[in-house]
Parts: structure tokens; C-alpha cells; sequence
């Protein structure tokens, strides 16, 4: 009777809980999506422009997902990730999650859950930006897509637990694909993005204490420059200076050359060869009277009387003048006529 009781109260007691359940489903607590001003991070000026921030919180850490613009056919979207971690690490019990270093395995298998389907090679070049040094891989996709990873964790360093100092951290990931982007290009978000959240205890404190002045401001002795690459290379002189004139370039001028001209053009250029002049002969002077027969043998030699006599010199001595057909005598007996 007893158990029969009991069962009957169990379910009484079932029921009357199922009539005042309202059914109504509940949003989970720590996840949400928050507007652009309250992000933790920024991308630089003019860089990819944040299209929305999902928020998590874990104790007192807190997570953002910070999605940019995506122009690329590699699956997956932009982000910048910021993740703010409070005490860990030594102090299990004032964490809300304990501290894991950075390994080559947990980025390798980041990689390839962000960037799927393209390899990426690791740098292995000393990289810093005004957080401390970070670390990247890039690759080019099938299609040509530049696609970029880096990590940073930003931790000023550890201390004694007593002393509960920079113990504060700031997880940093960066993932960015374009499909007109360069790997240099890509790489200026990494060095320009700001950090806007911080911790409210100053022991917390991962970015370590604020850089101080140079101590050659306000002392008399030393100089300091508006630009120090530019006026530290003496002599300066002051006044107007003639700058220098570009060199002009030489204007080529070409002109369509006729075929029948181009080949006089080029008979023109050829060295011409010297004529073959005959050897010179002498004028064939008529000798005296008597002497114009030419079947007359002069003297014994057997020559002709027509003298052939080559002419390189002409000198009074070697020049023979004809006779007139009438001279002497002949002129006054009248012979000629």
C-alpha cells in the first residue's frame, strides 16, 4: 500500500511540474553579438572593414571574433580574433582556463581549419609590430588568392604568484584571403591593427610599462630633428636652389624608306671601287716634210715615223711642234701652192 502511495505522489508531483512548464527556449548565456564600437581590436585605417563581432565570455576571459570583408574564393571568412585571458597558469583557481603555449601543432592545425584547402609556408624572418614579435605563413590558392595566417600573443612575462603582475594576456589571430591583395599588403593589417580592450587591474597589466620619453628632450646640447634622415646630411643651405634639369631623351624619328631608295641607300654606303684608267699615249705628232710618208723607216731602228711618247711630264725640251705645210723656201719659190 505504501508503494502504491508512493507512486501515485510521483506522479502527481510529474504532472503538476509539466503544467506549469512555460516550454520557452532560452538564449545561452556568454554568447553574443555586439556592435563595432565595443570591439576589442581594430583593423588599420583604410584596411578591411569589420562586418560583425561575436562576443563569448568564459569567467573573466572573454573571446571576439572580429569578421572582416572578404574578397576571395577560399572558403572561409576573414577574422580577427582577440581573445583576453586573466590569471592563469600558475594560479589554477583564479583562472578561468588554464594557459596553453604557442606550438607548431596547434598552428598548423589552426591553418588548416582557416584556410582550408591551401598551403601555407611559415616565415621564417624576425618579425615585430608595436605589441612585440608575431608570427605568419602564407600561400597562393589554385585560383591565385594570397591567403595570410598570424598569430601574436602579447604577455609582458611571468612573475612570482605573491606578486600577482603581469599575469594578464592577449591571444591574437589573424586570417585574411584576397584575390587582388599581396602578401606585403595582407601583412600591413597584421603590423597596423590596434588593440582597444585592457584589463582594469594595473597588475594585469600584458602590455608592460609605457615607453618614456628620449632624454634628450628639454636639454640644451642636442639637437632634435623633424626628420632625422633628412636633416643629418650636411651641408644645409638655405635659399632657393637650382634643381637639376631632367635629361631629355633623344627623339628617334623613323621613316618608311622606299624600296628602289633604301637599295641606292645601300649601294651609296658601299665602298665604291677605284675605275681602271688605260695607259696614257702621247698626241701623235706629224713629222716634217719628206718624213709623213709612213712607209719610211726612220733610220736603221725599223720605227715608225708617227712617235708614240707617253705623257706623265710635259717639259719645254720634250715637246715637238709641228711644222707649217709651207715654211722656208718653199714658201718663197712658191713650191707649196
Amino acid at each position: 500500500m505504501h508503494s502504491k502511495k508512493a507512486v501515485v505522489l510521483i506522479s502527481l508531483a510529474c504532472l503538476g511540474a509539466g503544467c506549469t512548464t512555460t516550454g520557452q527556449v532560452r538564449q545561452s548565456i556568454g554568447v553574443e553579438t555586439v556592435s563595432a564600437e565595443k570591439a576589442l581590436a581594430f583593423p588599420p585605417p583604410g584596411g578591411p572593414a569589420i562586418v560583425n563581432i561575436v562576443e563569448s565570455r568564459h569567467g573573466k576571459d572573454i573571446d571576439q571574433t572580429i569578421s572582416l570583408s572578404t574578397s576571395s574564393s577560399v572558403p572561409g571568412q576573414n577574422f580577427l580574433k582577440v581573445q583576453f585571458q586573466g590569471i592563469t597558469g600558475s594560479n589554477p583557481g583564479l583562472g578561468s582556463r588554464p594557459f596553453y603555449a604557442i606550438n607548431d601543432r596547434t598552428i598548423a592545425r589552426e591553418m588548416a581549419s582557416a584556410v582550408p584547402g591551401v598551403r601555407l609556408a611559415r616565415s621564417a624572418t624576425f618579425v615585430q609590430n608595436s605589441y612585440g614579435p608575431f608570427g605568419y605563413a602564407s600561400g597562393q590558392s589554385r585560383t591565385g588568392d594570397t591567403c595570410l595566417y598570424a598569430w601574436q600573443q602579447v604577455k609582458a612575462g611571468f612573475a612570482p604568484p605573491q606578486e600577482q603582475r603581469n599575469f594578464g594576456m592577449v591571444q591574437v589571430r589573424v586570417r585574411l584571403c584576397d584575390a587582388h591583395a599581396t602578401e606585403r599588403q595582407l601583412l600591413s593589417t597584421v603590423y597596423g591593427y590596434t588593440i582597444a580592450g585592457h584589463f582594469s587591474g594595473a597588475a594585469l597589466n600584458p602590455f608592460g610599462a609605457p615607453r618614456g620619453a628620449e632624454g634628450v628632450l628639454g636639454k640644451p646640447g642636442d639637437m632634435v630633428y623633424p626628420d632625422a634622415t633628412q636633416y643629418r646630411t650636411p651641408p644645409i643651405t638655405i635659399g632657393y636652389q637650382n634643381r637639376p634639369a631632367a635629361a631629355a631623351r633623344p627623339v628617334v624619328v623613323r621613316r618608311t624608306v622606299a624600296p628602289r631608295v633604301q637599295q641606292q641607300q645601300q649601294q651609296q654606303q658601299q665602298p665604291q671601287a677605284q675605275p681602271v684608267l688605260p695607259p696614257m699615249i702621247g698626241p701623235r705628232v706629224p713629222l716634217p716634210d719628206g718624213q709623213n710618208d709612213p712607209s719610211q723607216i726612220n733610220g736603221a731602228s725599223g720605227q715608225s715615223s708617227m712617235l708614240i711618247q707617253p705623257a706623265p711630264t710635259n717639259t719645254a725640251s720634250n715637246i715637238i711642234v709641228p711644222l707649217p705645210d709651207c715654211n722656208g723656201e718653199a714658201a718663197i719659190t712658191g713650191a707649196c701652192r
